[in-house]
């Protein structure tokens, strides 16, 4: 790296912990800003750096037209990087483009596409779900059997569980292509895969030239395809190395081996697996970013272990500093449900970090915001808690005493009913408020 002037990251879309490590430790960063993230608002860019606004933060077009319009295209940039999963391809093409380090886009495409990369988890001998590709979800005439028992029906290249259900008879197919080609779906091409049973776990972590130089195991509190299809809160909880280094054990040469064979040089991944009592792990699938949900939070409070700056530095191309230091209490987080409706009211993040227990807590639904009904990914939710307790018994309970305790001080009205039912709605949401039309005796 030039040691003359202070280095300069290309980002695509706005990863906080990526933005303030770059502020922490010297570096200069253009963000390419997409207006459905720019519209969302909850994350605010640092003053300092270079912002360029796109329709698409995940189009090569959109974020090469903007570096020329802005002067910024022969720029010497050390990195292009992105947590945006929908963006990864097109920051290994930019990166190529710049002559600078980044994704390598055929890994990236192995990353973003499922039936990609279970070809290569199954090449490299681990158990795996086989995948059935359907070229266009909105006529599945040519499937004239169901290929598996039981399968999953998922996009091939989706996120956050979004269209993701399980497929038990080939009526059930026909019913979700009948329902997607009403829809006028954009996503058409999908993954029909075989069913695996077990628990789901997670693996998040980074990578050096090739090298694990950390990772954290983690399970979900249910299957995220559970958490879908039933309406459930997300959990997520980290295993600890010590009390359950059996999990690590397990897990560790698997994801390892998993790694390896998708060919990750540099950066974060997220990797979901199956883990059955009888028949052991089973890969899942795997982004070559950071997770969502709270896992920068998890980990930094479980580990010490700040992922948006161990991802720049690798990025960067130097080995990212870290000093792993592990808390023995038990790290886990909530989703906090909404309601279908229109949000009036909620406890503000400082309530929920009063109670016990909370680290950290994110409200990201705005007031006036309708939240639809039913879960159609994983990503819905009204905010987030993270929570340390003694145990794995006292932490869900206290998960569970929190969401209740949002839930009862959280005011949605209605929509979709009359004037009238709204009135009543009020009067029995404040029947200590008259908003009565009234006489002037």
């Amino acid at each position: 790296m030039d040691t003359e002037r202070r280095p300069a990251v290309l980002l695509l879309g706005t990863d906080k912990y990526v933005m303030q490590a770059c502020v922490r430790h010297g570096v200069d960063a253009v963000v390419i800003w997409g207006s459905t993230a720019y519209d969302y608002g909850i994350v605010p860019v640092p003053e300092q750096f270079t912002v360029l606004r796109v329709d698409d933060q995940s189009s090569a077009e959109a974020v090469l037209t903007a570096l020329h319009r802005a002067g910024l295209a022969d720029r010497e940039y050390d990195a292009v990087l992105t947590s945006d999963e929908w963006a990864m391809v097109t920051a290994g093409l930019v990166a190529e483009h710049l002559g600078c380090r980044g994704i390598d886009p055929v890994t990236a495409a192995h990353f973003r596409d499922k039936s990609l990369q279970k070809r290569r988890i199954a090449a490299a001998g681990l158990r795996t779900a086989r995948v059935t590709v359907i070229d266009d979800v909105h006529d599945v005439s040519a499937v004239t059997e169901l290929p598996y028992p039981r399968a999953v029906l998922k996009p091939i290249a989706g996120a956050a569980t979004a269209r993701t259900s399980v497929v038990a008879s080939l009526a059930d197919l026909e019913q979700r292509s009948r329902q997607y080609r009403k829809e006028k779906t954009a996503q058409r091409t999908f993954a029909l895969e075989e069913f695996v049973e077990g628990d789901e776990w997670v693996a998040d972590g980074v990578v050096f030239e090739g090298e694990i130089v950390f990772h954290a195991l983690g399970t979900y509190g249910d299957p995220c395809l559970t958490v879908v299809e039933q309406g459930l809160p997300l959990r997520l909880r980290r295993f600890d190395p010590k009390s359950e280094s059996w999990a690590y054990e397990l897990g560790d040469p698997f994801v390892r081996r998993a790694i390896e064979a998708l060919g990750l040089r540099n950066g974060a991944f997220h990797m979901e697996l199956f883990h059955h009592p009888e028949h052991g792990l089973a890969f899942g699938e795997c982004a070559s970013r950071r997770g969502g949900a709270l896992i920068h939070e998890e980990l930094q409070a479980k580990f010490n272990v700040h992922l948006g700056a161990a991802q720049l530095f690798a990025a960067l191309g130097r080995r990212p500093e870290l000093n792993v230091v592990v808390r023995p209490e038990t790290i886990g987080g909530t989703y906090l449900p909404g309601r279908p409706g229109t949000l009036i009211s909620c406890p503000s993040p400082a309530e929920l970090r009063a109670q016990p227990g909370v680290e950290f807590a994110r409200v990201e639904f705005p007031f006036g915001g309708q939240f639809a009904d039913g879960l159609g990914s994983t990503n819905q939710k009204l905010g987030q808690v993270l929570v340390a307790a003694d145990s794995e018994d006292e932490l869900q309970a206290r998960l569970a005493e929190l969401r209740a305790w949002f839930a009862e001080r959280t005011v949605v009205a209605p929509y979709g009913g009359s004037i009238r039912e709204l009135r009543a709605w009020q009067r029995e949401t404040w029947p200590e408020q008259d908003y009565r039309d009234a006489l002037w005796d």
